[in-house]
């Protein structure tokens, strides 16, 4: 493992990466999935020879070049809870077949992001179908989760998909930066969930930014009490602020301070993560986040007595028919589609 002979001089902390990554409030927690995924069959699965003998249902170890994680046919994570936070869902390759408690479901991928506020109890299925049978399936997928404050939990869920036709991507001189919250260069992007803490008055923002050899990148300082922390998710070696660093670090920047970011002789990618803490002392487990250990404890039997109870779906890993296009269902029946069109409704395969 690289170890840095200093700090860069704007660096508080430095931190390992992983495929998940740490973060600082309001941010809790990253899971950063890259898997090159072979052709997929009349399942949307992968080979069956490809997939013997791993621990399906939990299998994290890559093999391959990917991972099925908690699917046993279809990769992904089948029904599952979350409590009192929002959720950001990039897939910036790849396709994410969703369906929830609040009975919305369908596709995204290819770019698209998807915002989950889950204040409430809510449960959702998130499966990663191969739908090309003769070529490779690359799924990347990065997940944000963003914490919400007291007052603001325990009401209603909200989900909305931004699909990457208006997901802004700005570039200048080997720098590209694809914006998913904040603003940048005159542009911006705001979670569209109400009571969301991802909006302008909290100085969230979230960027990926890649650079080509030699490409230079930079942010100016943040006022106030607006946190920074950079990632270095890929590359060989970059200059950042006079310091060479290399990568699968976070960078947690002093508060107050400049970014100066110049790449070295390969490309790289970062991600930029900001925003003001919510500043409260919370309590969690698992998939919930609350106010005290008390009611983290509540909430958790409540999920395991309801969960499946109250599951509209029939199976855990459910997905979509394999020609599905990125379209997302509503209960009442509407369907939102990058074109903003409403199409006839489809029904979920089994």
């Amino acid at each position: 493992m690289f170890f840095l002979a200093k700090k860069p001089k704007n660096v508080q902390k430095i931190v390992d990466l992983n495929i998940h990554w740490s973060a600082d409030d309001p941010f809790t927690f990253v899971s950063h999935h890259h898997d090159n995924y072979p052709h997929g069959n009349e399942q949307m699965a992968p080979p069956l020879r490809l997939i013997s003998g791993r621990n399906l249902g939990r299998d994290y170890q890559e093999r391959y070049g990917f991972r099925m994680y908690h699917g046993r046919v279809v990769p992904g994570f089948p029904m599952h809870a979350h409590w009192g936070y929002e959720t950001l869902t990039i897939a910036e390759k790849g396709f994410v077949d969703h369906f929830d408690t609040e009975k919305n479901f369908g596709r995204y991928g290819n770019g698209d992001a998807q915002w989950t506020l889950a204040s409430s109890r809510y449960e959702h299925c998130e499966m990663y179908p191969l739908i090309d049978q003769e070529n490779d399936n690359p799924v990347f997928i990065t997940q944000i989760v963003i914490n919400l404050p007291l007052d603001r939990k325990n009401r209603p869920n909200h989900v909305n998909n931004v699909w990457s036709e208006s997901i802004p991507v700005i570039e200048r001189d080997g720098c590209t930066v694809t914006l998913y919250c904040g603003e940048y260069e005159g542009s911006s992007l705001y979670s569209p969930n109400p009571d969301s803490w991802a909006a302008s008055e909290n100085s969230v923002r979230i960027m990926k930014v890649e650079l080509q050899p030699g490409a230079s990148f930079g942010l100016d300082a943040l006022d106030g009490d607006t946190d920074r922390n950079v990632y270095f998710v890929a590359g060989k070696d970059a200059d950042m602020d006079g310091t060479k660093v290399k990568p699968h670090y976070r960078f947690k920047m002093i508060r107050g301070t400049s970014l100066s970011i110049t790449n070295g002789e390969e490309a790289s990618e970062f991600w930029v993560l900001e925003g003001k803490p919510i500043g409260e002392k919370q309590a969690s487990f698992g998939p919930v986040i609350l106010k005290d250990i008390d009611e983290v404890r509540a909430s958790m039997d409540e999920i395991r007595i309801k969960e499946f109870q109250e599951w509209p779906w029939g199976l855990m890993d459910v997905t979509n028919p394999i020609d599905m296009g990125r379209e997302l269902h509503r209960p009442d029946g509407t369907v939102e589609t990058p074109s903003g069109t409403q199409i006839p409704a489809a029904e979920p395969s089994e």
